[in-house]
């Protein structure tokens, strides 16, 4: 009896062992494997990282791992020591490798075409025809000159009159929209933070109405919606420097002078 008990236990014993000794040879030829394959050192994500998070915050996030080259990116991140600065461009899930494409500069995260509203004013939209609009030639971050012309009831002394008025100076415009052209490649609206400004060589012919937006006050954009749904209104693109001669309506006998 004692005698099949001591096999038996001997018997428990070399199973267990024998799984000790496969999981560690196991293991082992993982390492080896690796070993064989040029293993490189990378960062890979540990915790999942939320876009706009600062490379200073990233490393109790992050972890070194080694993997096959082969199976290493070309522009995997072995430090974050030389991406100072830069922040997530996207969410960043666990368990992938760190590229540098995934880090840019903070500017790089601003919407194109997004302009910030000053404090105080709200957002207001109309649609223009193009040559109301410069040709349709404006970026969000201009500024511009909103002309207003009225049928009749601009002057008060006139009513019957046809006026126009360079009614609100130097307009931020912060959205502009139009619709797709079949058949024509679309070029992205410049964004304001890149400086850039319709290109002064494209005299193409542009079709269709445009949607634009501007910051102003209250009460200027209570004449806006009202000339936009009564009467009519015109743009120019006027510069923070453009001169400003101050108030004046015109009228039919007036043009002429």
């Amino acid at each position: 009896m004692k005698s099949r008990l001591l096999a038996g236990s001997a018997a428990a014993l070399l199973a267990i062992i024998g799984v000790i000794l496969v999981f560690s040879y196991a293991q082992g030829a993982d390492q080896r494997a690796v070993q064989n394959l040029s293993p490189e050192d990378v960062l890979i994500v540990k915790t999942s990282i939320p876009a706009g998070t600062p490379v200073e915050s990233m490393q109790a996030s992050v972890s070194t791992q080694q993997l096959p080259q082969s199976a290493v990116p070309q522009s995997a991140l072995h430090t974050l020591a030389d991406s100072a600065g830069k922040v997530a461009a996207v969410d960043l899930l666990p368990g992938e490798t760190l590229v540098s494409e995934r880090l840019v500069a903070p500017d790089a995260l601003k919407t194109p075409g997004v302009v910030k509203v000053p404090a105080g004013f709200q957002e207001v939209s109309f649609q223009l025809e193009p040559q109301r609009v410069v040709g349709g030639r404006l970026v969000p971050g201009d500024h511009v000159g909103i002309f207003i012309s009225m049928s009749a009831g601009g002057i008060d002394a006139k009513p019957d009159k046809s006026t126009t008025e360079l009614t609100i100076h130097k307009v931020l415009l912060t959205a502009v929209q139009r619709a797709p052209q079949a058949g024509a490649s679309q070029q992205p609206t410049p964004s304001p933070s890149s400086g850039a400004a319709a290109n002064p060589a494209d005299t193409s012919l542009p079709t269709g109405s445009l949607l634009l937006t501007v910051a102003v006050n209250d009460v200027d954009a209570a004449k806006i919606v009202f000339a936009a749904e009564f009467e009519k209104i015109w743009l120019s693109k006027e510069p923070m420097d453009a001169k400003d001669s101050g108030p004046t309506i015109i009228q039919p006998g007036g043009v002429y002078r």
